[in-house]
Order: structure tokens, then sequence, then C-alpha cells
């Protein structure tokens, strides 16, 4: 955790009172309150520090609940082993990671583990997506090897207005919020009906279920950037659609 963040931290958690989590399969999840809304916000993965702090400093100021992972590092640990957390939102997906990133799991250990996210899921997902009409944002940053550039092949449709920083853009599953992004000066891709396989990614949870997210990708470091994006996304995104 960066100075910055420890700061905001320390200044915002007192304003929800004592600490809440929800898990999944031991992978844990703080979750702050600030009145009632529709609306729900997470941040998934531990080492993305400026998602953390612009997160945290924005809270206090609007209302929402939100959902921030428990972890420092961009992976969780699940039966001794290691796991995207966004990567668990399907059997599908969080098999091949965990494959990927436990190569000499034995068969009945990755069967544990799957056993267990199915298990928990439909809990987790209760807390975290929106109720009908709400609004999920989900906060992320990337670095050199990723940006809206990675989407576009898989997404509905695309709207690059600010192509000159392609690390900085949104992630729509509603075509209405997609049409409101497109009119202001930041990159946005829809995936209603995304491409590709399934990744078990939160946000093709979410447009399989038909449900609103909005995932704001901006560079690591870029505090200002993806401050400005929440921002405006909070001024212009309704709270809830009918």
């Amino acid at each position: 955790m960066t100075r910055r963040t420890f700061l905001v931290a320390c200044c915002t958690f007192p304003l929800w009172g004592r600490d809440r989590f929800i898990s999944l399969a031991g992978i844990r999840f703080r979750v702050l309150r600030h009145g009632r809304s529709f609306r729900r916000y997470l941040h998934i993965h531990g080492n993305e520090d400026t998602a953390r702090a612009v997160l945290l400093d924005f809270l206090p100021r609007h209302k929402g609940q939100a959902f921030l992972v428990e972890s420092d590092t961009r992976y969780v640990e699940i039966l001794g082993g290691r796991l995207d957390p966004n990567r668990m939102f399907s059997r599908a997906g969080a098999e091949k990671n965990l494959k990927l990133l436990n190569p000499d799991w034995p068969p009945e250990q990755l069967q544990q583990a799957l056993d267990a996210l199915d298990r928990g899921r439909k809990g987790l997902l209760k807390h975290v997506l929106p109720p009908d009409g709400g609004l999920l944002i989900a906060m992320h940053n990337n670095g050199p090897g990723y940006s809206v550039n990675d989407e576009t092949a898989i997404s509905d449709r695309v709207s690059l207005n600010d192509s000159d920083h392609p690390h900085d853009f949104c992630l729509a599953t509603s075509p209405a919020d997609f049409e409101v992004i497109s009119k202001s000066s930041f990159n946005v891709v829809l995936q209603a009906t995304p491409g590709g396989a399934d990744d078990g990614s939160l946000s093709r949870e979410a447009a399989r279920r038909g449900k609103r997210y909005v995932n704001i990708e901006a560079a690591l470091g870029n505090f200002d950037k993806q401050m400005l994006m929440l921002d405006w996304l909070a001024r212009e995104l309704p709270e809830k659609r009918r």
C-alpha cells in the first residue's frame, strides 16, 4: 500500500464505523457503506493501488456501497495456490486461471477449489451486483501490456475519443450507458455480448445477467485522470435505470 493510499484509508474508514467483510472460498472483501444507493463499487486487484486510493477518496463524498479485496497483490490465495480474483465468476474461467497459475496441482485439488468457488459464488454476487437497474463501477489499473486496443476486437461497439491515451478507458455492459460515455472525452467500449472465450471476469457475468457494469481503467499512478473519470460517471450516469 502506498503512503497516499494509507493516509486516505485512515481518514476514510471511520466514516463507515465498524468494518464488515464478505468472502468467497476464503477470499475476503471489505465492505464500506455510505448511505443508501443503487450504486456499487468494486476494487478487486490488490496491487492496483491507484484505483484503491481513488475509490477511498471518492466514497466519503458519494453514496454507495464498496467492496475492496483484502490483498496487496494481484492474486489471492485459495487452497494454498493462487487465483486472479477477476477470473472466479464462472467455473470455466476459474478452471483456466487455476491451471495457469498452479500447474503442479493434482486434479483433485483443482476440483476442490472449483467446487468451493461454485458453492460461494452466488452469495458473493448477491452482495456485489447492484439491484435491478442499479450500477456497479469497478476500478482497475493497467500497465504497458494492456489497453483499450486489447478490447476492441471482442466489443459490440467502440468509441475512441482519447486515442492518444489508450490505457485510460471505460468498459460498459449497458448500451444506454455506452451512449452516454461515448459523448464524453473518454475512450469506451461496449460489451453487452462480449466475444471470445469465457474468462471468468465480472464484466462478462454482469453482461450475462443484464446488469449495468462500468469498468474504469487507468494507467497505474494516474490518480487525477482516474478520479476525473469516476467523478464524471457519478455525475452523468443515472443511479438507476428503469
